[in-house]
């Protein structure tokens, strides 16, 4: 699927869909919530301290619940120890309002 964001697509893998985000991830928010842009990736801001994982753990809970799937299908496939991350969201089941239009 083509898009005009340069930072999610597509995939099928084995007739699956898999979403990929490319993400910059911002620790320690108020409250956890998709923040606009950041050059090449989308920016999201996580109301949880980067200490023992917490920080990771919270994207996940989000993602997973703004794209309606279990927890387990969303995998932190590259940069799990910085801001820079790139997601792995298999089989959703929605497709939040941001992710054509992300808040500027």
């Amino acid at each position: 699927m083509s898009t005009d964001a340069p930072w999610w697509r597509e995939e099928c893998v084995a007739d699956a869909t898999v979403l990929v985000l490319t993400l910059h991830v911002q620790p320690g928010a108020r409250a956890t919530a998709v923040a606009g842009v950041h050059g090449d990736a989308l920016r999201v801001r996580v109301a949880a301290a980067p200490i023992e994982g917490r920080a990771n753990q919270a994207l996940q809970r989000y993602l997973a619940d703004a794209f309606g799937v279990p927890l387990r299908q969303v995998l932190i496939a590259q940069g799990a120890s910085g801001r820079h991350k790139v997601v792995r969201i298999s089989m959703p089941s929605r497709r939040p309002d941001w992710l054509a239009a992300p808040a500027a």
